[in-house]
């Protein structure tokens, strides 16, 4: 009986614990810890400046209000290239292919920075929902245009990073199942296809950098609307 290829999306359960879980909790162990040492080891100092060069260019157009959200974006980011970098290893499970959980990360944040904006400026917010020098016969079909744009926003968030890494790992199980089953049938074929696979992987790990840091970088732009 052969296996659907969407099974590697569904949570491993062991003694009937989701390992989910663990996947969750693995990327804050493998990160280093502070050290009360002058000098850094070499990992140490390019994290440390990978930190540093992120947080200066996401933060740099915008207002010192927003500056404050800095270590959570870094954090987030970090902690989503983790995940999906671990999600490549074989026998491993990606938890952010799980819609679930990329909208339960977009939801509050989105939430939050709109709580924000109505906060501190309730007036610029809401002018973002009427365009100016917009005809008036227009006004309430902008305004509910623009309202669904607002609501729809942490709804791309999820889902575009959900479907990238799943359309990813679908297009790789695809590709590795059709060079096993050709290579006794025509080895050439299969070393190609195989030759096919190693690009993809690559092309997969820059997907799983690209997509966090699009992730962490449309939530900074709303952000940077609401402060």
């Amino acid at each position: 009986m052969s296996l659907s290829f969407f099974d590697q999306f569904m949570s491993p359960i062991w003694l009937g614990i989701p390992l989910i879980a663990l996947a969750l909790v693995l990327p804050w162990v493998l990160f280093p810890a502070l050290s009360p040492r002058w000098m850094n080891n070499r990992l140490l100092t390019l994290q440390n400046w990978f930190i540093n060069r992120f947080a200066s260019q996401m933060f740099l157009p915008m207002n010192l209000g927003g500056h404050k959200w800095a270590l959570m974006l870094t954090a987030l980011m970090l902690y989503l290239i983790t995940l999906n970098m671990l999600g490549l290893l074989p026998y491993t499970f990606t938890p952010t292919t799980q819609l679930s959980m990329n909208m339960g990360l977009a939801v509050p944040l989105w939430l939050a920075t709109v709580l924000i904006g109505m906060r501190n400026q309730p007036t610029a917010a809401l002018g973002h929902l009427l365009p100016e020098g917009t005809p008036v016969p227009l006004i309430p079909v902008l305004i509910i245009i623009e309202t669904i744009s607002l609501f729809i926003r942490p709804l791309a968030l999820g889902v575009r990073l959900t479907a990238n890494l799943t359309a990813g790992h679908l297009l790789m199980q695809l590709i590795a199942t059709a060079a096993f089953v050709l290579l006794p049938l025509m080895p050439g074929v299969a070393i190609a296809t195989a030759a096919i696979l190693f690009l993809l992987t690559i092309l997969e790990v820059a997907v799983a950098m690209i997509q966090a840091y699009v992730f962490v970088l449309l939530l900074s732009l709303y952000l940077q609307e609401n402060v």
